[in-house]
């Protein structure tokens, strides 16, 4: 009998011991952590295009050029306007408003005997940003002439002493339109075209394939 009861002893403490530890109880009204969302690849910020010399930009004269007074001078610089965004690959590179500045280059007042007035001048550059970007496009303007020769057709005209018909003076409104063009290649550094970011999400779930049926017998 004692030797039984050894034997069972020597067994059981023979026999491996699993111990179990109970697991910590997640709070009270917390969600159990989920996993953080796949991070999106980002697509490229910028890419290199130039604005071509060339390209049109249409101004708008800020103040009115005349010869009328006598007071403009060859040299006079006057200020105008971007009146159109200048777009390169579908991008505001020159928005509207930005300034620009041209110069007068020919100044001709009225004169006696139906002398008209007369003025030109050439497109500077416009600021954009800091940058002054270099323009070419010139323009110029004629006063109306004076009656003189439309009266001269009917004959011979005898004019009072001290009498003398002038013409009118040059005269190139505020708000008038001018074209111009850039007159150098600029490059640019632009945002590149929008693009929706590609998210990788996670694997999909295997797809279960339902078992093939048996044929009745």
């Amino acid at each position: 009998m004692t030797v039984s009861l050894l034997a069972l002893a020597a067994m059981a403490a023979a026999q491996p011991v699993t111990t179990f530890y109970p697991q910590p109880a997640s709070p009270i009204g917390q969600a159990a952590p989920v996993a953080a969302a796949p991070a999106p690849i980002a697509a490229p910020v910028t890419s290199n295009a130039i604005l071509r010399i060339g390209t049109e930009v249409p101004l708008r004269l800020s103040e009115q050029l005349t010869t009328g007074g006598k007071k403009l001078r060859v040299g006079h610089r006057f200020h105008l306007q971007v009146a159109e965004p200048v777009l390169v690959n579908g991008v505001t590179v020159i928005p509207v408003g930005s300034p620009a500045v041209g110069e007068i280059t020919d100044v001709r007042n009225k004169g006696m005997w139906g002398k008209s007035g007369h003025l030109a001048g050439r497109l500077l550059y416009v600021t954009v940003n800091g940058r002054q970007i270099r323009l070419s496009g010139a323009f110029d303007d004629k006063g109306v002439a004076g009656g003189v020769g439309a009266a001269l057709v009917s004959g011979l005209i005898f004019l009072p002493a001290g009498f003398f018909m002038t013409g009118t003076s040059a005269l190139v409104p505020a708000g008038t339109i001018i074209k111009g063009f850039t007159d150098e290649d600029v490059p640019l550094a632009m945002p590149a075209q929008t693009q929706a970011p590609l998210v990788v999400g996670p694997p999909a779930a295997p797809m279960q394939v339902p078992a093939p049926t048996q044929p009745p017998k």
